[in-house]
């Protein structure tokens, strides 16, 4: 029911910055969170960020510091900031919706295609 689209992956250097973006086709106040995921080839799916309902954030202990999730709910649209990046960040970052305010729908989890995020040394 919810498309989810990420744009703003790309090559960049270590300790550079780069800005993620999420685009949603519904609205994104009807979640109880809207996160990113990030995952290498042939590691696991990680989470890297949140943001709940009610403004509340939390961050990988490996990101903390350097990355902020933010969301403009006029636009439907969900951020990542993401500054001082290491090779290590390396990976495909997904948007991730989940939870509807809707208990019938508690469950949801939506997914976006994702971007990919490559930091060199």
């Amino acid at each position: 029911q919810v498309q989810l689209v990420e744009s703003g992956g790309d090559l960049v250097q270590a300790g550079g910055s780069l800005r993620l973006s999420c685009q949603a086709s519904g609205s994104i106040s009807s979640f109880n969170y809207m996160g990113w995921y990030r995952q290498a080839p042939g590691k696991q799916r990680e989470l890297v960020a949140h943001i709940s309902r009610g403004g509340s954030t939390d961050y990988a202990d490996s990101v903390k510091g350097r990355f902020a999730i933010s969301r403009d709910s006029a636009k439907n649209t969900v951020n990542l900031q993401m500054n001082s990046l290491k090779p290590e960040d390396t990976a495909v970052y997904y948007c991730n919706a989940k939870g509807s305010i809707w208990l019938h729908r508690k469950n949801d989890d939506y997914w976006g295609q994702g971007t990919q995020v490559t930091v060199s040394s």
